[in-house]
């Protein structure tokens, strides 16, 4: 009786020994992994791919993709659903509002889990990107994406006015000179020049030289590229410094760009990315999100050039990352769908929908992501900026100071106010902010 018993005993301890190495381990319900994210239609069609694949590849894990609307959305579910203490397992967030939530503990360190996987090591993905998900010494999410802030210009617009393709090392003043030009009316013709013969003097432009959303990631780069800083720590942060000479010399830059981009009521009534689409922007700043929108684009050709440089070049990350809750009751599943989603399987077909720049090495240097074939042509400018990368401070209230920010910066680029009315508009708005947040 007591060897029988013993059998049975053994037996069970043997099924539930299976079971935690097969889809479900002993915390987990065996529903589906969910899956939240947001983006654009491009983002979110990727997305659905990967998962696809994924349910392809393990039939008996299910993930459910969740969908929020934009990032306000998205930031709300998790926040909500971590409150309720019912959290997706797996969210996809920018690393400048993942710290809100690192701040909390409410996602899941992968160190351990990165050291032991068979799909890929740590030194497998960008550096720049992977120290952007890094937490008081803890590797938190893994990036899937690598992106950095480019020129895209229409090439057919720089042919008609004879100005050749940007090159390295063009500068600001440059830049700024092209935009003039290629800021025209309907006849063409710069709305710069004064011979009322050329059709100048003031008429209204058709098309515009450039493009560009008036926030801090957009000025960050140029402040950098002058040899300044924009805030006084990166670590501990306690305000911007852009009332700094260099400060104050890269915001006149952005500022001086006020007669080639389209005003602010203008902007409303059409965005800058479908402004470029219809042929009339000629430039615009973005990072590779906007790839998937312009391979739409069929009237003219286009291609990207690496941002214009001041004293030296310098960069500004764009990179989002899976995190895996905290409070997720399928970490394992959970973590075996972020391997598939961000492994030599899973990558190349977000990258072939053109909006991510890989941050697996290898998917970046692949024809998945570099495609010749497809625009734009010059692909490499993303991967060669890299280098130069910076990022901005990663602490708790950095949403928070971006959307106090704005405004402010709307208000100077629109509205015609000084550099430095500007800086210390944002140094006076923003500073209790800063005094709140938690860093890694």
């Amino acid at each position: 009786m007591a060897q029988r018993l013993t059998l049975v005993l053994l037996a069970a301890f043997l099924a539930i020994v299976a079971g935690c190495g097969g889809g479900a381990g002993e915390d987990d319900d065996g529903g589906p992994v969910r899956f939240l994210v947001f983006g654009e239609p491009e983002e979110l069609k990727a997305y659905r791919a990967v998962v696809a694949a994924y349910r392809e590849e393990r039939p008996d894990e299910p993930v459910e993709l969740i969908e929020a609307t934009d990032r306000t959305d998205l930031i709300t579910k998790l926040s909500t659903s971590l409150a309720g203490g019912s959290p997706p397992d797996v969210f996809v967030m920018n690393y400048r509002y993942y710290g809100q939530f690192a701040a909390r503990d409410a996602i899941e360190p992968i160190a351990e889990r990165l050291e032991d996987s068979d799909t890929f090591e740590p030194e497998d993905f960008y550096s720049e990107a992977m120290e952007a998900f890094q937490w008081r010494g803890e590797q938190l999410c893994l990036p899937q994406n690598v992106s950095s802030l480019v020129v895209y210009y229409n090439r057919d617009l720089f042919r008609a006015a004879n100005i050749p393709d940007p090159e390295e090392g063009w500068t600001w003043p440059q830049l700024i000179s092209i935009a003039t030009r290629l800021t025209t009316d309907e006849n063409g013709v710069p709305v710069a020049s004064s011979d009322p013969d050329q059709g100048g003097g003031g008429r209204k432009p058709a098309v515009y030289g450039l493009g560009v959303e008036p926030t801090l990631i957009r000025i960050a780069p140029i402040v950098w590229s002058n040899g300044g800083e924009l805030v006084d720590d990166e670590r501990k942060p306690t305000r911007f410094t852009l009332d700094t000479p260099e400060g104050l010399n890269a915001l006149d830059t952005f500022f001086a760009l006020r007669p080639v981009i389209p005003p602010d009521v203008e902007v409303e009534a059409e965005d800058d990315e479908s402004r470029f689409t219809n042929g009339r922007l000629a430039m615009i700043l973005s990072s590779r999100r906007s790839t998937p929108t312009f391979r739409t684009i069929t009237d003219f050709e286009w291609d990207v050039a690496p941002l214009p440089v001041m004293r030296e070049p310098a960069g500004i990350l764009h990179s989002d990352a899976y995190c895996i809750t905290a409070d997720s009751g399928r970490k394992d599943r959970a973590w075996r769908f972020v391997e598939f989603a961000l492994g030599p399987e899973g990558q190349p077909i977000t990258a072939r929908t053109g909006r991510t720049v890989p941050s697996l090495i290898s998917v970046s240097r692949s024809p998945a992501f570099l495609e010749p074939s497809r625009a734009p042509s010059n692909s490499e400018v993303f991967l060669d900026g890299i280098p130069t990368i910076r990022r901005v401070p990663t602490i708790s209230t950095w949403p928070e100071l971006e959307d106090a920010s704005e405004p402010i910066i709307e208000n100077g680029l629109y509205l015609g106010r000084t550099a430095r009315e500007v800086a210390e508009e944002l140094d006076e708005a923003t500073r209790p902010i800063f005094a709140r947040g938690e860093g890694p």
